[in-house]
C-alpha cells in the first residue's frame, strides 16, 4: 500500500495495535474474552487462538453486516466462540445470555473498519459518492440524511465542535443548514461539496497529498463527517454506558484495553479509568495512551489517531 492511502484492498482489514493489544491482554488457555467491536474479527482471531480449545471468545458488533465475514474467520480457527449482534451498550444482557457474569479479558475497538468506509452504500466516506446514511446498523435509526433535516444550526455547531473538532464549526452549520433548508442532502457528495465551498470557496484541495512532507492534509470533511456519524449511531452515549458496567464485569485481575480514535472518546475513557482507580473498582490503570508505532503508522494508517488505555481489576 502506498504511503498517505487512506484505505485498503478489499478484504484486507489490519487491526490496529495488535501487537499491543496481545501484550497488554495474554489470555490464557481457558479463559473468556470479549471483543466488543469484533468487526472483521483482525482482533478476535488471535485472541481466540490464545484462548484455546478450553476457552471462548465473545464477539459483539452492532453493525450486522460484519458477522458474517467475523464468523468465517473465527470458524477456522476451530476453537469455541460467540456472536452476537447488538450494542456493547447491553454488555450486561449479552453475557447473560452467554451464562457468563464477569471475563478475563475485555477489547473494544472503537474505530471504523477500512471496509465500512470504503462502502459507498453505506455513506461513511466524503470522497465516495453514495447515501448519505452512516448508521452502523442499518435496520433501526435515523440516517445521517434525516438528522440533517431535522437538527437545529445550533445544535449542530455543538456537535461539530465537540464530535469532531471542527476549528470552524459555526461556519459549516449555517452553510449545511442553509443547503439543507434549500434542498434535502440525500447523498455524501451533496455534504461534501456544501462543506468543501463554505471551507474553501476558492476550490482549493488542501487534503492532497503534500509532495515535499509525504502525508496527507486533512480533507475539509473530515471532521463533520466524523461528528455526524457519531451523532448517528449515539457512539459517546453508548461508549459512556460501557464504561459505566464495565468493572461489574471483570472478575478480579481481569483486564480491559479500549482503543479511541477521538478526543472525545479517549477523555471518556481517561475519566472513567481514574474514577474506577479511586473507587477501588480497578487496582492499576494506563498513566499514558499507547500509540502506534511509526512502522505500523506508515503500514496502516488507520492507526495514527489510536490510543490505547487500559485498566486491570
Amino acid at each position: 500500500m502506498r504511503r498517505g492511502d487512506r484505505s485498503r484492498p478489499e478484504g484486507q482489514h489490519l487491526p490496529v495495535l495488535l501487537e499491543e493489544v496481545l501484550a497488554l491482554l495474554p489470555p490464557g488457555t481457558g479463559q473468556v474474552v470479549v471483543d466488543c467491536t469484533a468487526g472483521w474479527a483482525g482482533h478476535a482471531v488471535e485472541l481466540l487462538k490464545c484462548v484455546g480449545p478450553a476457552g471462548r471468545v465473545i464477539g459483539v458488533d452492532l453493525d450486522p453486516e460484519n458477522l458474517r465475514h467475523a464468523r468465517e474467520r473465527l470458524q477456522a480457527v476451530g476453537f469455541p466462540f460467540a456472536l452476537h449482534h447488538g450494542n456493547f451498550a447491553a454488555l450486561p444482557e449479552i453475557l447473560a445470555r452467554e451464562g457468563v457474569q464477569a471475563v478475563d479479558y475485555l477489547l473494544a475497538d472503537l474505530g471504523m473498519s477500512s471496509m465500512q468506509v470504503d462502502d459507498p452504500e453505506r455513506g461513511f466516506s466524503y470522497v465516495r459518492d453514495g447515501p448519505l446514511d452512516m448508521r452502523m446498523d442499518r435496520s433501526r435509526g435515523r440516517t445521517a440524511t434525516q438528522l440533517l433535516a431535522t437538527i437545529s444550526e445550533k445544535e449542530l455547531a455543538l456537535a461539530l465542535q465537540t464530535l469532531g473538532d471542527e476549528p470552524e464549526a459555526e461556519r459549516l452549520a449555517a452553510a449545511i443548514v442553509a443547503a439543507r433548508d434549500r434542498q434535502t442532502l440525500e447523498r455524501t457528495s451533496d455534504l461534501a461539496r456544501v462543506i468543501v465551498d463554505a471551507i474553501q470557496p476558492d476550490g482549493g484541495k488542501p487534503w492532497r497529498l503534500h509532495p515535499a512532507r509525504n502525508r496527507w492534509h486533512l480533507h475539509p470533511a473530515a471532521r463533520a463527517f466524523q461528528a455526524l456519524r457519531i451523532l448517528v449511531n449515539r457512539e459517546l452515549a453508548n461508549l459512556e454506558r460501557l464504561l459505566q458496567v464495565l468493572p461489574g464485569h471483570l472478575r478480579p485481575g481481569g483486564r480491559a484495553a479500549i482503543i479511541s480514535f477521538h478526543s472525545g472518546e479517549d477523555r471518556r475513557v481517561k475519566s472513567a479509568f481514574r474514577d474506577g482507580l479511586r473507587a477501588d473498582w480497578y487496582a492499576e490503570i494506563s498513566e499514558e495512551p499507547i500509540r502506534a508505532s511509526m512502522q505500523e503508522r506508515s503500514s496502516n494508517p488507520r492507526s495514527r489517531s489510536a490510543k490505547l488505555r487500559w485498566a486491570r481489576r
